[in-house]
């Protein structure tokens, strides 16, 4: 079986009904709605078969990891053998689940996936990463657009790989995440509720990828329609910040053995592809 959660905070009804058509639910895909928001959600306007969608209310903002966790364990209970963590903004053909669900099936060393991941213009997004330092965060948030950091700022996101073949960063983006849950099960490997939202991806992949392959897998294609709320909204940025504290203070600031081990790994993988 395989189960997904999708955490809703005031999320448009249409925006949901895209997303739920794409992972399409049946007897061996439930779904987990997991909402947020301060006022509960008719899901009968969604105007569609709810047999395998299960809706669960908050009634208070829980924050994004705290929100997937609860279909995470839900997942346990189940005995589920993946597990999807899904943005409510993105939309897929419903056969690209197969195809993951048959890479993960024969590499039983992958713990986590991600497809390749496209605007709504079909232009690239950059989601493989290294383990990020307070420079790389600070530069890609603050100086975007300087042309002279150009070049580190391309390295930190992997460019030089291609995008164009499988590999095994330690950072991945958390808008689709295709999870193992044996080693969910084994490990202990939930999110950390300290991050009340932003990093939280960031924090989980890095120790999946302690135990097992994280990778990006380019040969299918999900859209995501990403907003960068943090990039116009000051409540957000302050919360961006207060998450990049939250996780450096957790695995160092400028001395992380384990960052710089993981690191060197992906880029001597890179470097030997060509």
């Amino acid at each position: 079986m395989i189960t997904a959660s999708i955490v809703l905070y005031n999320t448009d009804i249409i925006q949901l009904r895209d997303i739920i058509n794409s992972y399409a639910p049946n007897s061996d895909r439930l779904l987990y709605l997991i909402d947020n928001s301060e006022k509960i959600l008719d899901i009968t306007k969604l105007k569609m078969d709810l047999t395998y969608i299960r809706y669960i209310f908050n009634n208070k903002n829980l924050g994004y990891g705290a929100a997937h966790n609860i279909g995470l364990r839900e997942a346990v209970k189940l005995g589920s053998v993946y597990h999807l963590v899904l943005n409510p903004d993105l939309k897929f053909e419903p056969v690209v689940l197969d195809e993951l669900k048959s890479f993960m099936d024969s590499n039983d060393d992958v713990v986590y996936l991600l497809p390749k991941i496209v605007y709504p213009d079909g232009k690239l997004q950059y989601l493989c990463k290294l383990l990020p330092s307070p420079f790389d965060l600070f530069l890609r948030r603050f100086l975007p657009r300087w042309k002279i950091l150009q070049k580190y700022n391309d390295r930190y996101t992997l460019k030089h790989s291609g995008y164009d073949r499988i590999i095994n960063p330690p950072c991945l983006s958390g808008c689709f995440m295709f999870l193992r849950m044996d080693t969910i099960k084994k490990r202990n490997i939930f999110f950390d509720e300290c991050f009340f939202m932003y990093l939280e991806d960031f924090d989980i992949i890095r120790r999946l990828h302690r135990y097992g392959k994280t990778v990006f897998y380019p040969y299918v294609t999900v859209v995501h329609d990403h907003a960068q709320e943090s990039y116009r909204s000051m409540k957000m940025l302050l919360l961006h910040i207060h998450s990049v504290i939250k996780y450096f203070n957790k695995y160092g600031w400028f001395f992380d053995k384990e960052r710089k081990l993981m690191n060197s790994n992906i880029l001597s993988e890179i470097n030997n592809l060509f």
